[in-house]
C-alpha cells in the first residue's frame, strides 16, 4: 500500500445559482484551484438541501438552485493558502475543513514506467 501523507479536506457548500463575474461560482473555484496548483477538486450537485436561512435549494421548473458541494484535497499548507482566496470569491456559503490522510495510487503511471 502506498504511504499516507498528512492532508486536509476542504468542503465548500454553495448554491448552483451562485455566480462570480457571470460564471458559475463552482467553475470559478475549480479554475482557481487549478491555477494555484491544488492537488484535486471535485464538484458534486445535490438534489436538495438548505443552509442557515432554511431556504430550500432544489431544482425548479423555471430555474435551478440546487446545492453544490466542492471537495478539495491537498496538503494542510495548500488548503490554508486556498481558504482566504475562496472566501473572497464567495458572497454566501459555508466552508468546512478536516484533517485527513492522503494516499496516492498511481498504478498506470508505474506500469508505463515499467515498474510495479
Amino acid at each position: 500500500m502506498p504511504p499516507a501523507q498528512a492532508a486536509k479536506i476542504l468542503r465548500i457548500h454553495i448554491s448552483e445559482a451562485d455566480r462570480l463575474k457571470g460564471k458559475p461560482l463552482y467553475e470559478a473555484i475549480v479554475a482557481k484551484c487549478r491555477e494555484l496548483k491544488i492537488a484535486g477538486a471535485s464538484v458534486f450537485l445535490g438534489l436538495e438541501g438548505y443552509g442557515e436561512t432554511a431556504e430550500m435549494h432544489k431544482a425548479h421548473l423555471v430555474r435551478s438552485d440546487r446545492p453544490v458541494l466542492i471537495t478539495i484535497v491537498d496538503t494542510p499548507e495548500n488548503i490554508e493558502r486556498l481558504i482566504p482566496v475562496v472566501a473572497e470569491m464567495m458572497d454566501t456559503g459555508l466552508m468546512a475543513s478536516s484533517d485527513a490522510q492522503m494516499i496516492r495510487v498511481e498504478k498506470k503511471l508505474a506500469a508505463q514506467q515499467g515498474t510495479t
